[in-house]
């Protein structure tokens, strides 16, 4: 079982050593990626605060990761879909549906929907389930789902939901979080399933979000709080 505390406060000293980093170069690509790094440690952090129960001071870190890939992406190199996709899913695991559709239109503002990219595209299709543009959403879904550089079930996960298929996103999303659970390497070595936490989120706006345990996701009676 994870130390989720010890990992909280590792990936919080990262952020906080990031910080005094970050002001002390004039170098834009030197700054973009201790930007995102910055990000990922307080993604890191707020995803293990989530998984102890820790909501509000979850979404405080989720906030901050948001806003670090947003500031990043002044400076990021052409293609960096990364960022818009962190900002994204760090808005809607805080709960933040306002920032989250900010974020959404920068995203399909900088050409996402548009891109050659499955990672691209992935950022505009959870764009436009933000937005609840659910017929753009999965026209986008369908170009990912039989990809084979791109995770069939992420993207068979986002057609159901566009489409509002209750049955279909179930076993899809079985599907995802089993990805997580059998996998051995995690984003800052976090074990978290963030994706399908996100897809849950996307879902239960519809009402169809499916009911899951794991010990990659936050217990029920914990990340509700």
């Amino acid at each position: 079982m994870s130390d989720w505390a010890a990992l909280a406060e590792c990936a919080q000293a990262r952020y906080r050593d990031g910080e005094g980093r970050v002001h002390v170069t004039d170098d834009a690509d030197a700054r973009q990626r201790q930007l995102t790094r910055m990000g990922n440690a307080a993604a890191a952090a707020g995803l293990s605060l989530l998984m102890q129960g820790r909501r509000d001071d979850a979404a405080e870190w989720l906030e901050r990761a948001a806003t670090r890939y947003r500031e990043s992406g002044a400076d990021a190199p052409p293609g960096s879909w990364g960022r818009p996709i962190g900002a994204l899913k760090a808005r809607v695991l805080a709960g933040d549906w306002r920032g989250a559709a900010d974020d959404a239109h920068w995203a399909l503002e900088v050409g996402a929907a548009d891109a050659e990219s499955p990672i691209g595209r992935y950022a505009a299709a959870l764009a436009q389930l933000v937005l609840e543009g659910y017929d753009e959403a999965r026209v986008l879904a369908e170009s990912l789902r039989t990809r084979e550089d791109f995770p069939a079930a992420v993207g068979d996960a986002l057609a159901y939901v566009a489409t509002e298929d209750p049955l279909g996103y179930v076993d899809a999303i079985e599907t995802v979080l089993e990805s997580f659970e059998t996998r051995e390497e995690y984003l800052e070595d976090v074990p978290v399933a963030d994706t399908v936490l996100v897809l849950q989120a996307l879902a239960a706006r519809r009402g169809m979000a499916a009911e899951l345990r794991s010990p990659v996701l936050p217990r029920p009676d914990e990340g509700d709080r």
